[in-house]
């Protein structure tokens, strides 16, 4: 059957797909340019057209696979809504008792990262919008007086550690928390951090 001809940019996503369904399959250390050609029926030559080293591959399968996230992350957050409601939503969401995709992927990246400059770049970058939308939304409370956070900076990094934590122990050791207790936990955390009781995270739903 002939193959369709595909622009440069649809080439370019296609692998990219491929790459982070081989890497939710097999992990970065095993996936292999092979491996990706394979699930597309296409040559290795044609992978390494496009990217030509499997280490800027993975990389940019990372940065691929955040951005639908990434994306849902500022809708949620530019609503015309209270900054209370909008962060609530968003921790919710995020959290891995939320509905954010790839947990399982990111913490794969995460190991990698600490042997391949490349991905650890991408996932610094990636880190760094997600901090800096929760610290633009907090920062928006705290003028608009909805809520007491002295420092919103060290908030953000508190409440994306606690995150990612949990996601990596509920991931690496199913069971061992339950998703109602780390929901009470993440609510708990950022009602700490922004001064207000627990009850007002649970009217500020939306």
């Amino acid at each position: 059957m002939t193959r369709v001809r595909l622009s440069v940019a649809q080439r370019r996503e296609e692998l990219l797909r491929a790459a982070v369904g081989q890497i939710e399959a097999r992990g970065v250390a095993a996936v292999r340019i092979a491996d990706v050609a394979s699930a597309l029926g296409v040559s290795n030559a044609l992978v390494l057209y496009h990217f030509s080293t499997k280490e800027k591959l993975v990389a940019e399968a990372f940065a691929y696979a955040a951005e639908d996230d990434l994306a849902h992350l500022r809708k949620l957050l530019g609503r015309r809504t209270s900054a209370l409601r909008r962060l609530r939503t968003a921790v919710r969401w995020y959290a891995p008792t939320g509905q954010a995709k790839g947990w399982r992927l990111w913490i794969e990246g995460w190991a990698a990262a600490l042997r391949e400059p490349a991905l650890r770049e991408v996932a610094r970058d990636l880190d760094r919008q997600w901090k800096a939308a929760i610290i633009e939304v907090v920062a928006e409370g705290v003028a608009a007086g909805e809520f007491r956070c002295p420092d919103p900076v060290g908030t953000a990094l508190r409440l994306t550690a606690l995150l990612d934590g949990l996601a990596v122990h509920m991931t690496a050791y199913e069971g061992t928390v339950s998703r109602a207790r780390a929901r009470e936990w993440v609510d708990e955390a950022l009602a700490r951090e922004l001064g207000v009781d627990r009850a007002e995270l649970t009217t500020a739903r939306g």
